[in-house]
Parts: structure tokens; sequence; C-alpha cells
């Protein structure tokens, strides 16, 4: 393989895939070239299905990561994963002792072992200052699991990096090779000064599909991975897919305008919980805008009682021009920046959540990009912010 394709050096990098999901983070990081992924762990069948279906199933372990064995875990370059973070989300229970925020201690048994250069973790924004963050800091200190890595935290806002969408998340890189700062910006909120490109929006990605989704169905065939049959293997295309919204959700889609939601709609029109409810959720109900990345999607984005999920088509008066639905998987996709060749596997409930789940593959490549040259030794200059796909389109 040549060294033009691996960027900096001239092998491989190897890293494990932990919490790997559908594999937002892996695409990234294949992406950005000079990765090969040795393992995956994910325990949603359906998900590990579609890591499967894109990166290979000989190296992906659908399995509870507790029972992984010390004994088959392989010394890699780089440790890549997303602890469960219901735990830690404002949609969550915020349990200090829900077990799923133990699950980062899985992970560090798996940098033990792997021995990796650096390893990174990503998790919702409230992640950051949680006390399973503070525990995570100690075991970094002397003395602890950790204390040969510095580590490095922070936010990054996927639109930042590309992605069009306004999603915050908590960003931890560990190295043993000396700090690795976070990536700097590849993007600008527009109107800010600096030659940095506008983030991307909604129309960047959304503009040019087709308005009404041709089915609510996916096709009827299965796919066979780890033993069980499963709805798949589906093209991203195969996720245009609409819903048979009632009556009175149509009545109250209408009347909603870009960046608006509930407020927007007349008393007839509210349910008991919204006329009860005078502040909060401002998001529930919401159009997105054609000018502006979209609010964060999570695993519902097919419901906008759940968010703001509208599609962003919609003209003032009696006949202005309006796409009066909640937005489509294959628009989800597009907007957390899955590229348009990734497969999928699961129900349409199941690759919603996966979708959701993602980490944005874009967001990741910056990550990897920044990571190569550090894991190949050359530290000398921050790497140069690689070709965004989406600019590309733009021009």
């Amino acid at each position: 393989m040549s060294t033009n394709l691996l960027g900096v050096g001239s092998r491989r990098l190897t890293m494990i895939d932990l919490f790997a999901g559908c594999g937002g983070m892996t695409s990234g990081f294949m992406a950005a070239k000079g990765y090969k992924p040795v393992m995956s762990v994910e325990f949603d069948l359906h998900a590990a299905a579609t890591y499967a279906a894109n990166f290979g199933e000989d190296h992906t372990r659908y399995t509870d990561i507790a029972l992984v064995p010390d004994a088959d875990i392989p010394e890699v370059d780089l440790i890549i994963g997303g602890p469960p973070c219901q735990g830690f989300s404002n949609l969550g229970s915020r349990d200090v002792k829900d077990p799923r925020n133990k699950l980062w201690k899985e992970y560090i048994r798996f940098v033990k072992h792997a021995a990796p250069q650096v390893f990174v973790i990503e998790n919702v924004d409230r992640f950051f200052s949680s006390s399973e963050f503070a525990l995570l800091q100690a075991e970094a200190a002397p003395g602890g699991l950790l204390e040969e890595y510095t580590l490095s935290a922070g936010f990054l806002l996927a639109a930042d990096f590309g992605v069009p969408q306004r999603r915050k998340r908590t960003i931890v890189i560990g190295s043993r090779i000396g700090k690795i700062p976070l990536p700097e910006p590849t993007h600008a909120r527009p109107g800010t000064l600096g030659d940095l490109p506008e983030w991307h929006t909604t129309r960047d990605v959304l503009a040019g599909l087709p308005e009404a989704a041709p089915t609510t169905a996916l096709p009827d065939s299965t796919v066979e991975f780890f033993g069980h049959e499963l709805p798949g293997v589906f093209k991203s295309s195969d996720l245009h897919l609409g819903r048979t919204p009632t009556e009175l959700s149509l009545k109250r889609y209408a009347w909603i305008p870009p960046g608006g939601g509930r407020f927007n709609l007349p008393d007839e029109l509210l349910s008991r919980c919204w006329r009860e409810k005078k502040t909060g959720t401002t998001d529930v109900m919401g159009r997105m805008q054609w000018d502006q990345p979209s609010l964060t999607i999570r695993t519902e984005f097919f419901k906008p009682e759940k968010g703001q999920y509208l599609h962003p088509q919609w003209e003032p008066g009696p006949n202005g021009h309006r796409v009066d639905r909640p937005i489509t998987h294959l628009e989800a996709a597009r907007l957390q920046s899955f590229p348009s060749d990734f497969l999928w596997c699961g129900t349409k409930i199941q690759v919603a959540k996966q979708i959701g789940n993602a980490v944005p593959p874009m967001l990741a490549e910056a990550i990897a990009h920044l990571l190569k040259p550090y894991l190949n030794g050359s530290t000398a200059a921050r790497p140069k912010p690689a070709p965004c796909r989406l600019c590309a389109a733009r021009q």
C-alpha cells in the first residue's frame, strides 16, 4: 500500500473500537486513511451487524465487553470508543449508580492489555462534569491504572468539523507519547472572522432529495451475521422512509415555520401537556432551517414531538410550498455525515437508534487526521485540515 494512501508513515495503524455501535467512529478513521481496525466490540446485534457489513465480520465481536477475555485483547496503536452515555445525558436519569456508567472501567481494562499509544473516548457533553470523568482523571494520576497516559479533554461541536449538525460532545484523548491537543475547528459559524469555511447546513445534505418519501418500509430482505438472521443489508438510499401521520399531526406541522416549534401552535392544536407547560422543551415539534445546521439528531428523530425534526421546507401563506413531514432515516444519516455508500442492518427502529447513537463520521475523521502524525512519530507541526467532502460538493 502506498505512502500517499497511508499519509505519514508507511504502515497501517491498528485500532480497536469499543462500544462500536454501527461504526460511525470507525467510518471516520477509515476515511482518514492509514488505520486498520483489528477488533470491534458491540453488544447490540443489529448495530454489530451494521458494523460488520461495512468493515468485516472477522474482527467484530458481538458480545458483552465484560465477556471478552484479557487473552483475546491484541496490542494495538489506538483504542477508540464511546461508552454508553445515557446515565450522563440530560435526557437520561443522571443516576451515578447506573451500571452503564461503569462500562468505562471495561474500556480501561482494554487499554491496560492492548497498551495503545493513544486512546480516544467520546461521550455526551455532560460527561465532562461527571463523577465518572473525575475518576478517569484520577486513574491518569501517578499510581493510577492510566498513569502512563496524559489526558486532554474538552468539548467539540460537530458543526465546527464539517458536520451539518450542532452536536456537542466531550472528547478525551489519552496519550503516552506526549500530550496531544484536541483538534482545532475546520469550519466556523457564519459571520465569524477568519478564513475557515462556514458551517454546513441542512441545505447542503438535504436539498435535491425527493421531498416525498417513496415508501414507509424497508426492502424485504434478510442477512445472516454472527449466526443470526436479521433484516438487511440495506443501502443508504433504501432509508428514505416516510410515515403516515394523523390528520391532527398534519395540522400541527403546517403551523410550524423554520426555527419554530410547539409555541407556534394555536391553543386548539396543543396537547394538554404542552398547554400546561409554558416553558422548556423549546425544540419539541420543531422545524429545521435550510441555512442552519440541524440540532442534535437523537434516536427518535422520526417523531417531531421529540425535537426539531420537521423537514426545513416551509413557506408562509395558504399556498406556500411546504414539506410537512419529519425527516427520513436517510436524511438523518446525512445530517450525521454518514457517507452515501454506508450499509445498514436492522428494522426501522433499530436503524434509527444506530443513526442517533453514532459518532458523526466527519467529527471522527477530524480526530483521526490529528492523531496520525503523532502515532507515526512526527509531531513537528499540526497537520493541515483534510479536504472536506461537503465543501467540495458545495463548489
